[in-house]
């Protein structure tokens, strides 16, 4: 049998499934990374005391300005992320709210995503050596290249890779600097034959930039419309999509001559 329930008493037990689905929404681990901008290192000098480009087999030459790499920071990958958690970053220009699958490769422990960003890492500076030999026409057998950058993984870095051994080696090609005495940053993959390639989060990465004094920001092309979503002021884009156009760029801008695209 049935009860009649008075209208205020029927709403109250209606509403409490509703408040215990909302109730579990906001504090059940959601599939998401939280991210934010991370650190920059001027590939041109040093990181924790280390060189981080290092040359033997050619002379190498005395540089001024940065080449500044940049990372965004996540969460860990067994973090719990909540639907609060996520709201909150809705409302932030300084937080990002990515898939885990975007930042983290799915199906893995915390250990086998570390290893997996550090082959990255070294599979990356091998084609960024690469790319750069290949450029200057220089044989890999008698110029050794060693990269040396703690505590970041990933492929993210291979385009200021390449550009910092270009120019600790040849600089602009006339004697100058690629820089040009600028605090230039960027991101951007790249492989052996000079191709850049795309990258993510780089609305957070040209925050973390303009935090630590770059004027300049390299960006692939394809992700000029990210880029732009949040771009902090002072901070002028480049695209690029390979590293001929990525040096043009640079050349142009330090000597004055010459188009430098913009997104």
């Amino acid at each position: 049998m049935l009860s009649r329930l008075s209208r205020p008493r029927a709403v109250t037990v209606c509403a409490l499934p509703v408040v215990g689905l909302i109730a579990t929404a906001v504090f059940a681990p959601l599939p998401f990374s939280l991210t934010q901008p991370g650190l920059t290192a001027n590939v041109l000098g040093e990181n924790k005391g280390t060189e981080v480009i290092t040359i033997s087999g050619a002379p190498t030459r005395e540089t001024s300005g940065q080449l500044r790499m940049t990372t965004i920071e996540a969460t860990n990958p067994d973090t719990r992320v909540s639907l609060g958690d996520v709201i909150d970053s809705w409302f932030r220009t300084d937080q990002a709210v990515m898939p885990r699958d975007a930042v983290y490769p799915s199906g893995q422990s915390v250990k086998e995503i570390e290893k997996h960003n550090t082959a990255e890492m070294e599979q990356s500076q091998d084609a960024a050596t690469e790319a750069a030999l290949n450029y200057l026409k220089l044989d890999d057998k008698d110029v050794k290249v060693t990269l040396k950058l703690a505590d970041v993984g990933g492929p993210s870095a291979g385009l200021l890779f390449t550009l910092g051994i270009i120019d600790k080696l040849n600089g602009d090609g006339s004697g100058g600097d690629l820089t040009g005495g600028r605090t230039i940053a960027g991101t951007g993959t790249i492989d052996a034959g000079g191709e850049v390639g795309a990258v993510g989060g780089v609305a957070l990465k040209t925050q973390a930039a303009r935090r630590d004094g770059a004027t300049v920001f390299l960006v692939p092309k394809a992700e000029c419309s990210d880029a732009k979503a949040e771009l902090p002021k002072g901070l002028r884009l480049i695209p690029v999509t390979t590293l001929k156009s990525a040096v043009n760029s640079l050349t142009a801008l330090e000597s004055g001559k010459g188009s430098v695209p913009s997104c």
